[in-house]
């Protein structure tokens, strides 16, 4: 093999090399930040309406927990209690070591002081929330969720395993990108 044959190889390969180089990075950047930093789901009911419509694709932060914990009101993404492979979003209602209760549609939270509060719910779908259901004591470490459709949300009223660990929400959701961009509080 003469030198000049080596030397085109050798610059073939690195030409090949160059042009890899980048899309591999890309590649590894994309998983690092799908699997460690925000979490895309479409929604498939309208059980977070108005607030999510139905298969509105949404975007959660994986690391809104590493730090604090989850506050009431946050919407979030988490692992269904009773099939961990399939995956929701509902609003947190009910915070560890307290009690949830829903009357003539009306939550109460009995917080861990002892003092009840009516929730807000202005959050709400245009209808009036209906049923007694609960109550609901949330063991620590867990958190009691709702969704914003009340009258049609199968959520921890109906679940077998009524609460979500911490360690099975996945992030909190921060925006829609589909079909508009739009913050989600």
């Amino acid at each position: 093999m003469s030198e000049n044959t080596e030397v085109k190889e050798k610059s073939k390969a690195r030409e090949i090399f160059d042009f890899l180089l980048p899309i591999i990075i890309a590649v590894v950047i994309a998983l690092l930040l799908k699997y460690f930093v925000i979490a895309n789901a479409v929604v498939p009911t309208g059980s977070m309406k108005n607030t999510i419509e139905e298969n509105d694709r949404i975007i959660a932060g994986r690391l809104a927990y590493i730090t604090e914990d989850p506050e009431r009101y946050d919407v979030v993404l988490f692992k269904f209690p009773d099939d961990e492979n399939t995956i929701y979003v509902k609003r947190v209602i009910g915070l560890p070591g307290e009690t949830v209760e829903i009357v003539n549609g009306v939550v109460y939270v009995t917080k861990t002081d002892g003092q009840v509060i009516q929730l807000d719910d202005s959050f709400v779908t245009n209808c009036e929330p209906k049923g007694d259901y609960g109550p609901y004591e949330v063991p620590e470490g867990c958190y009691f969720m709702l969704g914003d459709n009340r009258n049609n949300s199968g959520d921890s009223r109906f679940w077998n395993n009524k609460f979500v660990e911490k360690n099975k929400i996945i992030g909190k959701v921060m925006f829609r990108y589909y079909p508009n961009i739009q913050k989600i509080q």
